[in-house]
């Protein structure tokens, strides 16, 4: 009897260990840059994933079980990423890992993840995985290479008669890898580089080069810069101008997607045509309820009040965990990776296929030309038609106005 009671109560604490385990709460865990150069785009981008986690509890959770989000600030530095992920893995013990907010802070994890055989959801990172060929990863952002980027700057070029091109592109890892696929495109339509130029990342004059691609009198001017260089840039480009034979200016630009950018620059936006993630007039289905709610978020948190190139895809990461962990009933990685090559995800920005390297198999990078932007008003911006679509095809909006003089006008 007594080895009775024993077997018995050895079961009812075993039973009640495995409760409490059902009731802990699932861990995702992440860094993301809240301060640094990047820690703009990283608040606005970490609200949207907390609006998911809210959403997911409301629903009863994962599992059964609540999810906890631990999120740490790399400060956009790449060099803090690799030990905070460790933190995260070895003592938050978190079940599900988030990357970062773009390439340089999520790059250096990439071996670690490997190595550990992890599942990784990708945070607007570009080509990091191009060389760990890591099988668990997969990037929410809507590009795979760096020719995806820019086919719809270059259709636009041709309907528009371009014979010639010019490139101005920033001396740095990113920003060539966007060029290098631009003049990939550019060679397959027939285009004539004359001109090529690359700038030093310290760069705050562009007067001289602005000079110089206009004197070698160009049909296309792409451009690869980053936020602080795309500013000056346009700034140049108002004072110089870039001369009347000039159909499309743009490409590159990284930073007119970010509303404090857009509403300091206002009306010398127009006729730039450059790449965006979302722009309005985009009818995902869910995404404007998303905005709606993100705008009073961030209003409350004092961010990016618009929202619209970084937190709708951060709420789709969560999407796309919900969708794989209830379909699968499970948190094991593997299962969830295999689930994730298979199915299409629907989300606020749109259905996800993934390919076998974890990119979009259908990228969608919109290209859209700033139209009829006033100064100094941010709320212009919610309008669709201030950034026409030109591309993707099933998205368009309008047409290309050219020259880029005339569109600027």
């Amino acid at each position: 009897m007594k080895a009775l009671r024993w077997f018995a109560g050895m079961a009812a604490v075993f039973a009640m260990a495995g409760a409490a385990v059902a009731q802990q709460p699932i861990k995702i865990g992440m860094s993301m840059p809240q301060t640094g150069g990047l820690g703009a785009g990283g608040k606005a981008a970490l609200v949207a994933i907390r609006m998911w986690v809210e959403d997911v509890n409301a629903r009863g959770g994962l599992l059964g079980r609540k999810v906890e989000l631990t999120a740490y600030d790399d400060q956009s530095n790449p060099a803090m990423t690799p030990s905070l992920y460790t933190k995260l893995l070895d003592v938050d013990k978190v079940d599900l890992l988030i990357a970062p907010y773009a390439t340089v802070p999520t790059a250096p994890i990439m071996p670690l993840v490997k190595q550990r055989d992890l599942l990784l959801m990708g945070n607007f990172s570009f080509q990091v995985n191009h060389t760990v060929k890591h099988d668990k990863w997969f990037n929410n952002a809507p590009w795979n290479n760096a020719a995806s980027w820019f086919e719809g700057f270059f259709q636009a070029g041709q309907k528009a008669g371009a014979k010639t091109i010019a490139f101005l592109a920033a001396d740095q890892e990113f920003a060539q890898n966007l060029a290098n696929g631009a003049k990939e495109l550019a060679k397959k339509g027939g285009l004539k580089t004359v001109y090529e130029q690359n700038y030093p990342p310290t760069t705050t004059d562009f007067s001289s080069l602005i000079r110089a691609v206009r004197a070698s009198k160009p049909d296309l001017v792409f451009v690869a810069s980053y936020p602080n260089d795309s500013v000056a840039i346009v700034r140049a480009v108002n004072e110089i101008g870039v001369g009347e034979g000039v159909k499309i200016f743009g490409g590159g630009m990284v930073g007119l997607q970010f509303t404090p950018i857009m509403e300091s620059l206002g009306s010398l936006l127009n006729g730039i045509v450059n790449y965006n993630s979302y722009v309005p007039g985009m009818n995902y289905p869910g995404i404007e309820d998303f905005l709606q709610r993100y705008a009073k978020k961030a209003a409350a948190e004092k961010v990016d009040p618009l929202g619209f190139y970084l937190p709708p895809f951060n709420y789709a990461i969560g999407q796309m965990i919900e969708q794989a962990v209830t379909a699968t009933k499970s948190l094991d990685h593997k299962v969830l990776a295999d689930y994730l090559h298979k199915n299409e995800m629907k989300t606020i920005v749109g259905p996800i296929r993934y390919g076998a390297d974890g990119e979009w198999a259908n990228p969608r990078v919109v290209m859209g030309q700033f139209r009829g932007i006033a100064d100094k008003n941010v709320e212009q911006f919610r309008q669709p038609g201030k950034q026409v679509i030109l591309y993707p095809e099933a998205y368009k909006t309008g047409d290309v106005v050219v020259p880029f003089e005339k569109a600027r006008k």
